[in-house]
């Protein structure tokens, strides 16, 4: 008996030490993230209102692996395509020095880029990642960035392909110290999820974050829709810290004035609210911020 109890406590404990905190069952967060300087319209991190009681991630967007005039895919090796006018490596450090709370990423691939679709388009596996790696690391440690967020939105390689490349990115930027978190931004689409979900499949363990974009649903989502589309995608990206968000750009999904906040607050009733993302910080500017700044006050709420 007792040598079965030992057995039983050493597989309990080892089966503990499996979970790493990626595949641990998510509650709640205080995680707010937002991009910005895509549109360059002359938005400053210190625009933005910062609450101290929030983690904070701006994520700049995009570095494309585009060349960036008359842009063509590079095979990995990544270009700046945000407003570095006003978003320099010595405002990333001076918000960084006045938050404590704030970290900033930068987001890989987005829709568009030259006004064309920006592809994913790699010509092997290895070449990318080397590429990716290299170029990456220098414009990551040039503007003393904490993290990456993969937005990709079409593709010219299969999900494998995909999988593999972001997969190794991911790996190797973290086992080299270069970042501390990555997310993924995938949205309701037949292609765009069957890339996603075989990345998450295979490297599901390393990526930090899913910035789903429910967004991406139709125009005037009731709180009903989104609260099923968020089982679903919970389903999709199981033990995956998924993120709730809407856009200020006025594209679709469950809007603010519409009750996104008040499916925010069934969600954290649930222990499910694993934070709030925006899209953006370019577009948020003209209203003042103000949903920002009630995003920032419910997830500040003591859980």
């Amino acid at each position: 008996m007792e040598l079965s109890k030992i057995l039983v406590s050493f597989f309990g404990l080892q089966f503990l030490l499996f979970l790493s905190p990626s595949h641990a069952v998510p509650g709640n967060s205080n995680t707010f993230r937002e991009y910005i300087g895509a549109e360059f319209n002359g938005v400053k991190f210190s625009d933005v209102p910062i609450r101290s009681d929030v983690e904070f991630h701006f994520i700049l967007s995009f570095a494309i692996d585009y060349t960036t005039s008359s842009p063509a895919p590079t095979n990995g090796q990544f270009n700046i395509f945000w407003d570095t006018d006003n978003l320099t490596p010595s405002a990333v450090s001076a918000i960084k020095d006045q938050h404590s709370n704030v970290k900033v990423a930068l987001s890989l691939g987005g829709d568009s880029v030259g006004g064309s679709s920006a592809y994913f388009n790699p010509s092997s596996v290895d070449s990318w990642v080397s590429n990716a790696v290299s170029s990456l690391t220098d414009i990551i440690k040039q503007y003393n960035l904490n993290g990456i967020d993969i937005d990709y939105e079409h593709f010219q390689a299969d999900p494998d392909t995909f999988a593999e490349c972001i997969g190794k990115l991911i790996t190797t930027l973290k086992n080299n110290g270069v970042i501390s978190f990555a997310s993924i931004a995938p949205f309701d689409d037949n292609e765009v999820q069957s890339h996603y979900k075989a990345l998450w499949k295979s490297y599901g363990h390393i990526i930090d974050y899913v910035n789903f974009q429910f967004y991406a649903y139709d125009e005037g989502t009731t709180v009903s829709q989104f609260m099923d589309y968020f089982s679903t995608q919970r389903s999709n990206y199981e033990a995956g810290k998924i993120l709730v968000s809407f856009a200020t750009d006025g594209s679709g999904g469950l809007s603010p004035e519409n009750g996104f906040f008040t499916a925010c607050s069934k969600l954290k009733s649930k222990g499910e609210l694993a934070g709030i993302f925006v899209w953006s910080a370019d577009d948020s500017k003209s209203n003042g911020f103000k949903y920002e700044k009630q995003s920032q006050a419910i997830l500040g709420i003591p859980h």
